[in-house]
């Protein structure tokens, strides 16, 4: 368990940076909204191009791969219809309240995990994939169509307003590079792969920052949404690919990393999201803390049942 501690352990060292500059205003007022227009914008879609282009797309044709999918988008539609039909949450907050249930912290997390625990990144690959490709334009989508009315024009609007989001365009880059006959040479990644870099410390110091301002204004998560996500991103989606996975045969190392990875908690990328949009903010942070809080015993519990 060294490596989820020591993973943690650096998330919220970062975190606690950005929590002091937001208290002493270091960097402004402002300075939290431009760190995630600047991680939206600039750092995210680097890292998207870097890690797709480089990326094995034939791994999503694998059975973890198809367990991931189901797994992960049974979990975002049933927090989508309980807080949108049942709760009545507008539908900005919904989709950031699904994103908070579903959309898992797999890069900064997830791959040094996946590398310390089972010895290689496969196991991450095919949740990352999923997430950048499918689970992140769908929500693009929904939420560029907010206030378009219904039906076709709705759609319309959603797709367009999606496919000039930078981290769409980024994603579909980088699945084109990789399509390539040809393996990309170090000096066109290089430049993305360094940018890309500054997206999770970036994420993590503006996640700080909002804890200063969460305070002030003494702005919650309601917290039958926050129970709602964090029960179905700690508890009911591992155990849906413990499920999944054992009944398409998988076991061993590779039934022990898709769960592993489906117990990973909410990405700092969903708080971004939230800024963007203006939406759904004290639940996308407020799921971000508890669930990598809870992280820490899940993944220990998941290594001594499975590992």
């Amino acid at each position: 368990m060294t490596a989820v501690l020591t993973s943690l352990g650096t998330m919220a060292a970062i975190a606690a940076v950005g929590w002091l500059l937001g208290r002493l205003r270091v960097l402004g007022d402002g300075a939290q909204l431009v760190l995630a227009k600047t991680v939206f914008m600039v750092a995210t879609p680097s890292l998207l191009v870097a890690t797709i282009a480089t990326a094995d797309l034939h791994l999503l044709l694998t059975a973890p791969a198809l367990v991931t999918a189901v797994s992960t988008a049974l979990v975002a539609l049933v927090a989508l219809t309980v807080l949108r039909l049942l709760l009545r949450r507008s539908v900005g907050d919904s989709t950031i309240g699904a994103l908070a249930a579903s959309y898992l912290n797999a890069g900064n997390l997830g791959l040094p995990l996946s590398v310390y625990l089972l010895g290689n990144p496969v196991a991450v690959v095919p949740t990352l994939l999923f997430q950048l490709l499918v689970l992140a334009p769908v929500s693009f989508v929904v939420l560029e169509a907010r206030g378009s009315g219904t039906g076709r024009r709705a759609l319309l609007t959603g797709l367009g307003g999606a496919l000039r989001n930078p981290i769409i365009i980024a994603a579909l880059v980088g699945v084109a590079v990789s399509l390539l006959p040809v393996t990309p040479p170090d000096w066109l990644l290089n430049p993305f792969q360094l940018v890309g870099a500054a997206a999770a410390p970036l994420a993590l110091l503006m996640l700080g920052m909002s804890l200063t301002g969460a305070r002030r204004s003494a702005t919650r998560a309601p917290l039958p949404d926050l129970a709602l996500a964090v029960v179905l991103r700690s508890l009911v989606h591992p155990l849906l690919a413990w499920g999944l996975g054992a009944w398409l045969g998988l076991s061993g190392p590779a039934l022990f990393g898709v769960v592993a990875m489906s117990a990973l908690p909410t990405a700092q990328n969903v708080l971004v999201y939230a800024m963007r949009y203006g939406t759904g903010q004290p639940i996308a942070r407020d799921a971000q803390l508890v669930t990598t809080v809870l992280a820490v015993p899940l993944l220990v519990v998941v290594a001594v049942l499975l590992g």
